[in-house]
């Protein structure tokens, strides 16, 4: 049957003992100090689980500074407490729970009971849904001068057990005595744990609203009660620290650690190391902040340091267990399937499909995971969508799952939906039972390649860091993908991996993208895959290979794609592949042969109306323009790529062709010009998030103050350029500016031997040149300028007007 909850006295002592010290600002450790008193009694005390002796008294009173009319009320509630006085009502309400990181819930919870007859918290088990619900009862106590009590539901409640016990706790014989105890005025009932007894619970709740209507409900439970008119809250686990935070001082300022290092402390292990933030982190995240875990977790405190906890439990969480006085046993395992076996069959299935996810996923996820699907059906053909489990629309399946606390929301962002780990551990075990775990994780491979494809024609212009960022976020979705197809099912593993390169090459990972690539194609099995998928693989593969400098070694592959691409009537690969070798050609000194490429990707993008495709071809024709010194020419080409740019929202393209003109400037020895614009575009390349390009920005502006002579701006400036190579170049000027020619000519020598090999051949001609017209040694000159005429031959770049005039010196 139902049992009362709490038959402590309303005494406002361990409220009052709380506000106190609240005001003073001490924790309870300071407090307790200053107190002389024990840091348990003093828990203890606040939380009403003890009644103090009158000499303690007088010492939190003095340790709190009371004085006066507050002192007296102080005492006065010990007094009341003796006496066993209740509320105005008659009715008790055990002590409020302390809770961590529910203040913007309470406030939540509060409101809607100002409008909501019933409001239901709801949520899987040990989430902290009865305490969260006592703590709101005793906010809104003085809302309620009917009464504030609660009952418990058990497994053998009857509706009239309901009523019976609802109505002792209000202090009348019978429930229909109830309406004329009340009067009319407002009450609160608290029942906790609807889900023992439902549809007495139910039937009973619905008494108590045609009957006695000035009485509001909360309920605790694990689903919605659906009776009319309710408001239903899901109570989440807390927040746990992200991985980049691993200093345990800001480790612990996050709700769900907070809450374990003070269960820890509760028993007895309260000497964390400051080299324990990871560990902490990194086991809250693993019990998912749920406080039933946390607490489980810190239980095993009394003998384990916390690295002990993570490495034993850390990867089976739903083993911790918390034994009961009657000998039975508590697992998480347990708690969770409580709530999943409230799930109708279908619903079952939709769980177990979505634990495939392992972190966060959106509406049109879910919708493919849970869409009819067959083995074997390749990633690029057509999917329908809408038809889930049990042909249940899929916003609804989601719902039912929310409300249940077997899935929260987080966020506002598409990707809201996430699963704790420990549910999807669950799920995962009973596809493995149902023997459906291939299957489901088969299908997680193709949703995830079919996203990629979706995703990756955005990284470019104003679109890509929103599709980077989307890509990060189903970042380990996309790797446990990868590496699933690529031991079951290798085509679609390449396809998958076939539509990454950018991402990989924006986020640095261009060493684990070309291994991937040539992994996959190699593997017999992808042989005949889709020749066009097979095409982007190799393009992919030389793109990431030219990253870190080794672009030569997948010439061939890039020449095979480019061949498939034009056999298949492929445009966007066709230029795709053009693009990339006019810089591998260029990057390896075969300047006639990017020139040409780059002018079949103008040809080929003017003619199919390819606007960014121009302005990509019109940007790499710049630097020919400038190798065979017609700055005029790569002016003009710079100012049609801004224009451009801004038509099409390539913020990018648009901010680098800003950076360039400075530079076409500096070359062209208008020096103050050279300064204002490349000032001018900082903001704009910073925007980026492109060190590199930043840097080059930066030194281009200071050469250009070194060479105008303008010494204490350039030494200014040139403290944040990141290239060694580029700071000599800027020494070197900045000595003939102050006269010391001799020192000019070694720093441009030690310029051009840094510079060597690198892609823009233009720098070394430049250092070069220094080198010639500041030496005052002949036979040093001479070494030089054979050199110097040697590059310039290979590399086919003629010497600047401006050049030529100082070496004619």
């Amino acid at each position: 049957m139902s049992r009362p909850v709490g038959a402590v006295p309303s005494s406002t002592f361990a409220g009052l003992l709380r506000a106190h010290r609240h005001r003073s600002g001490m924790t309870q450790e300071e407090f307790a100090a200053k107190a002389g008193v024990g840091v348990r009694t003093l828990r203890d005390l606040e939380r009403g689980r003890s009644r103090p002796q009158r000499a303690t008294v007088e010492l939190l009173a003095a340790a709190l500074g009371l004085r006066g009319a507050a002192r007296d009320e102080f005492l006065a509630a010990v007094r009341r407490g003796e006496a066993g006085e209740s509320t105005e009502s008659g009715v008790n309400l055990p002590p409020a729970p302390v809770l961590i990181g529910r203040e913007s819930e309470l406030s939540n919870l509060e409101a809607a009971l100002r409008h909501a007859a019933l409001v239901t918290l709801v949520g899987v088990s040990g989430v902290g849904k009865t305490s969260l619900a006592w703590a709101v009862a005793h906010r809104v106590a003085a809302r309620h001068p009917g009464g504030v009590a609660g009952v418990v539901i058990t497994e053998v409640s009857t509706e009239a057990d309901t009523l019976a016990t609802v109505a002792s706790v209000f202090d009348v014989g019978r429930a229909s005595d109830l309406p004329a105890r009340l009067a009319g005025r407002p009450a609160l009932l608290l029942v906790d744990a609807i889900e023992r007894a439902v549809e007495p619970a139910i039937a009973a709740l619905n008494w108590l609203q045609r009957n006695a209507p000035s009485l509001r409900v909360i309920v605790t439970g694990r689903r919605p009660t659906g009776i009319a008119g309710e408001y239903t809250w899901p109570v989440t686990p807390l927040e746990c620290p992200p991985p980049s935070v691993v200093e345990l001082e800001q480790v612990a300022q996050y709700p769900a650690a907070e809450l374990f290092l003070e269960r820890l402390r509760a028993v007895g292990n309260g000497d964390v190391q400051p080299a324990d933030g990871r560990a902490v982190g990194e086991l809250v995240r693993r019990l998912g902040g749920l406080p039933l875990a946390l607490e489980l977790g810190a239980a095993r405190g009394r003998i384990l340091e916390v690295g002990e906890i993570l490495d034993r439990y850390g990867d089976r969480v739903l083993d911790l267990r918390r034994e009961a006085r009657d000998g039975a046993a508590t697992t998480l395992r347990e708690a969770i399937a409580g709530s999943y076996r409230l799930l109708e069959p279908a619903e079952r299935a939709a769980l177990r499909r979505l634990a495939q996810f392992h972190h966060r996923w959106s509406v049109e996820l879910a919708e493919q995971m849970l869409a009819d699907w067959k083995p074997g059906q390749s990633p690029g053909s057509a999917d329908g969508t809408g038809a889930s489990a049990g042909g249940r629309d899929v916003v609804a399946v989601l719902d039912r799952l929310v409300g249940l606390g077997l899935v929260s929301v987080r966020g506002t962002g598409a990707t809201r939906f996430w699963m704790l780990d420990m549910v999807r551990e669950f799920a995962v075990e009973q596809s493995e039972l149902e023997g459906e775990l291939a299957t489901f994780r088969d299908r997680h491979a193709v949703v995830m390649a079919r996203y990629a494809a979706r995703t990756a024609p955005r990284l470019v212009g104003s679109q890509l860091r929103e599709a980077a960022l989307q890509l990060d976020d189903l970042n380990s979705d996309l790797r446990s993908a990868l590496v699933w197809a690529n031991g079951r099912d290798p085509e679609t593993a390449l396809y998958l991996a076939s539509k990454l390169p950018r991402w990989w090459r924006l986020r640095g990972n261009d060493r684990e993208g070309r291994n991937w690539l040539r992994r996959l194609l190699d593997d017999p099995e992808t042989a005949h895959a889709d020749p066009t998928v097979r095409a982007w693989a190799r393009l992919g593969l030389a793109q990431l290979a030219a990253e870190h400098g080794d672009g030569l070694a997948e010439l061939g592959e890039l020449e095979a794609a480019l061949v498939t691409f034009t056999e298949h009537g492929r445009v966007t690969g066709q230029l795709a592949a053009r693009n990339q070798l006019c810089i591998l050609h260029q990057a390896y000194g075969n300047y006639e042969a990017a020139r040409e490429h780059g002018e079949a990707v103008l040809r080929l993008a003017t003619r199919h109306g390819r606007t960014r495709d121009v302005v990509v071809a019109q940007n790499n024709l710049t630097w020919h323009d400038i190798r065979v010194g017609d700055l005029a020419g790569a002016r003009r080409r710079l100012v049609t790529v801004q224009r451009l740019a801004a038509e099409v929202g390539e913020d990018r393209l648009r901010a680098l062709a800003h950076a360039n003109l400075a530079e076409v400037a500096r070359l062209d020895g208008r020096y103050p010009e050279a300064v204002a614009i490349g000032r001018r575009s900082l903001p704009l390349v910073d925007q980026l998030g492109d060190p590199r390009h930043k840097s080059r920005v930066i030194g281009c502006v200071a050469l250009a103050l070194a060479q105008a002579g303008r010494v204490a701006e350039a030494r200014s400036t040139m403290v944040d350029v990141g290239d060694p190579a580029v700071v000599e170049l800027i020494e070197a000027y900045l000595a003939l500016a102050e006269g010391d020619r001799t020192a000019a000519a070694d720093r441009f020598a030690v310029a051009a031997d840094a510079l060597a090999g690198r892609h823009d051949v233009r720098d070394v001609v430049e250092a070069l040149v220094g080198v010639a017209s500041s030496t005052d040694d002949p036979k040093r000159r001479r070494q030089v300028l054979s050199e110097l005429d040697d590059l310039c031959q290979r590399s086919a770049v003629s010497l600047l007007a401006r050049e030529k005039a100082l070496l004619d010196r």
